[in-house]
C-alpha cells in the first residue's frame, strides 16, 4: 500500500515509517521541515523521495489533501503536546482540525485502512481499574488529554459508521534512534542525569519497535475497525529502578516520597503557571500518572493479532545505549554499556 504519514519524524512514527517500507509498502510523509526527514532517515541509509516528503501542516486541508493524493492507506500520529497554559487552545484546536482533515479526509475518500495513533492515557482516571481497550474514555485535565479525548469520541463516531480506522493506545513510548529526545525517553534521561523517586505505581513502557509492529498490523488488518492496546510489562517503580541499576552496572540516585505529597507538588505547579507560563513537568497531571497509574493490559493484543511486547530490559538497555551514542549521556552515566 501506499501510505500517506503524519508524525513520521518522530520516534513512533520513524520507527513504523522502516517498518512499513522493510514490508515492502511506500509512505508519503506530511512534515512541516523536509530537513527533518533528512536529519531522521539519511543516518539510517534511507532515502525518501523528494516527491514523497509534502512541507505543510495537519490543521492545512490543502497540504493533507496534497500529501493524500495517489495514497490508498493513511497513518495518523502527529499531535500538539505542549504544557504551557497560553497553548491551551492550540493545542486543542490543532489536534481537532488533525483529526478531521487527516481522519476525517481519509474517510471521505473511501481510503481501505486508516492508522490512528492515540493513547492509553485517555482512559486513565486516578484511583481507577486497569486500563484495558473497553475501559471508559476520561474526559481529561489538561489540553493535551481533552484533545485526545474528544479525538477519540470523534473517532468511535466514524468507526460506527463503518469506518476502516484501527487506532493503537500505546503507553510511554521508548526505544532507540529517536529523532528528538520524546517525552518518555526524556525521563529516561532525567533518571540518570538528576534523579529518580520511588513512590506508588510504577512506570508502564512500549518499545517504539513492537509499536511499529502493531502498526503494520492495523495497515494490514483485513477489514473494518479495531482498537488495540501497545503496552509492555507493568514494572513498579523501583523494579524500574533496579533493570537501570543492573544494565549499566551503576546505581541511580533515587529517593522515596508518598503519592500524596508529589500530587500536592503537581498542583502547586500549576499555579506556578498561572504566575509565570512555561514548559514545566511538574504538573497535577503528570503526578496523578506517576503515582496512581493502575496498569494497561495488551494481552488481547498479542492473543488477537501475535503482536509481542519484549521485556523491559531489553528496551531499556537499547534505549540507553542509544543516549549514550547520540551524546545524551556519558560513559559514567551508562556504565557497562559504554563497553559495548
Amino acid at each position: 500500500m501506499r501510505v500517506m504519514m503524519t508524525g513520521g519524524t518522530g520516534l513512533a512514527g520513524s520507527h513504523t515509517v522502516r517498518r512499513y517500507l522493510t514490508e515492502g509498502h511506500s509512505v508519503r510523509l506530511l512534515v512541516r521541515s523536509a530537513e527533518k526527514v533528512r536529519q531522521t532517515f539519511d543516518p539510517l541509509g534511507i532515502g525518501i523521495p523528494e516527491k514523497d516528503v509534502i512541507v505543510g501542516d495537519i490543521t492545512q486541508a490543502d497540504s493533507v489533501e496534497r500529501a493524500m493524493e495517489g495514497c490508498d492507506a493513511v497513518y495518523h500520529g502527529a499531535a500538539l503536546v505542549s504544557m504551557r497554559r497560553s497553548m491551551a487552545k492550540t493545542v486543542l484546536e490543532t489536534n481537532a482540525r488533525g483529526v478531521e482533515f487527516v481522519i476525517g479526509g481519509a474517510v471521505r475518500r473511501g481510503l481501505s485502512s486508516i492508522v490512528y495513533v492515540s493513547s492509553s492515557s485517555i482512559f486513565f482516571a486516578p484511583g481507577g481499574d486497569e486500563i484495558h481497550v473497553d475501559s471508559p474514555i476520561a474526559p481529561g485535565t489538561t489540553a493535551y488529554a481533552q484533545s485526545k479525548a474528544q479525538g477519540e469520541h470523534e473517532i468511535r463516531r466514524m468507526q460506527a459508521e463503518g469506518a476502516p480506522i484501527r487506532v493503537s493506545y500505546p503507553t510511554g513510548i521508548i526505544g532507540p534512534d529517536d529523532p528528538g529526545l520524546s517525552d518518555a525517553n526524556g525521563a529516561v534521561y532525567i533518571f540518570f542525569k538528576q534523579t529518580g523517586i520511588i513512590t506508588s505505581s510504577g512506570y508502564q513502557i512500549v518499545d517504539a519497535r513492537d509499536l511499529a509492529k502493531l502498526h503494520l498490523k492495523l495497515l494490514e488488518f483485513p477489514d473494518g475497525p479495531a482498537r488495540y492496546v501497545a503496552a509492555g510489562p507493568f514494572l513498579d517503580w523501583p523494579q524500574t529502578y533496579r533493570i537501570l541499576d543492573e544494565i549499566t552496572g551503576t546505581r541511580l540516585f533515587r529517593f522515596s516520597m508518598p503519592g500524596p505529597p508529589l500530587r500536592v507538588l503537581g498542583t502547586i505547579g500549576d499555579w506556578i503557571k498561572r504566575i509565570y507560563d512555561f514548559e514545566f513537568p511538574l504538573t497535577r497531571d503528570a503526578m496523578e500518572y506517576a503515582t496512581q497509574w493502575p496498569g494497561c493490559s495488551a494481552e488481547r493484543t498479542t492473543r488477537e493479532l501475535g503482536v509481542q511486547f519484549r521485556d523491559a530490559r531489553e528496551t531499556y538497555t537499547d534505549t540507553v545505549r542509544w543516549l549514550y551514542r547520540a551524546g545524551h549521556l556519558t560513559a559514567k552515566h551508562v556504565g557497562l554499556l559504554a563497553e559495548d
